[in-house]
């Protein structure tokens, strides 16, 4: 690949602006996990389970993108402080449900109220003209779908 090309030069310069913002709405994350005593996986396992109650290891993983080694030990690490119980599922014995405990749901629900990096979103849209901020759902929303057809 040759890095003096032209559109080399802007596909590098939208990737590094897409992984800016991504770094920094995830700092606001990781803040308001760490203010709740939780790792930023462990947030994201006990708001969707908060959002999906009952999912299994395996759905959870799926949604987090994540391996399931990883997810498993974050769930057990959940399971041991008290914010998450495994139920066997009524449809297969093999499988096992988890869902939030009473604090479990509470600690969600402080994380969606403090939800810091909606909060710092929100800020920064506000700077923004309407239609500025229209036009940059529309350029995702066209990237997006080129690159879904994108095969290589």
């Amino acid at each position: 690949m040759d890095y003096n090309d032209e559109n080399v030069k802007k596909a590098v310069e939208v990737l590094q602006s897409f992984l800016a913002v991504t770094k920094t709405t995830t700092k606001f994350t990781q803040q308001n996990a760490e203010s709740l005593g939780l790792s930023l996986l462990q947030l994201g396992i006990v708001n969707h389970l908060n959002s999906t109650p009952g999912l299994t290891l395996k759905e959870l993983t799926q949604k987090l993108q994540s391996s399931k080694s990883t997810v498993s030990i974050n769930v057990d690490g959940l399971v041991e402080i008290g914010y998450v119980k495994r139920q066997p599922s009524s449809d297969d014995r093999r499988e096992v449900n988890l869902f939030l405990t009473v604090e479990g749901i509470e600690v969600s629900n402080k994380s969606i109220k403090n939800a810091y990096s909606y909060r710092a979103m929100i800020l920064a849209l506000e700077k923004m003209e309407d239609k500025d901020v229209n036009q940059l759902l529309n350029l995702h929303n066209q990237l997006l779908s080129h690159l879904e057809k994108v095969e290589l």
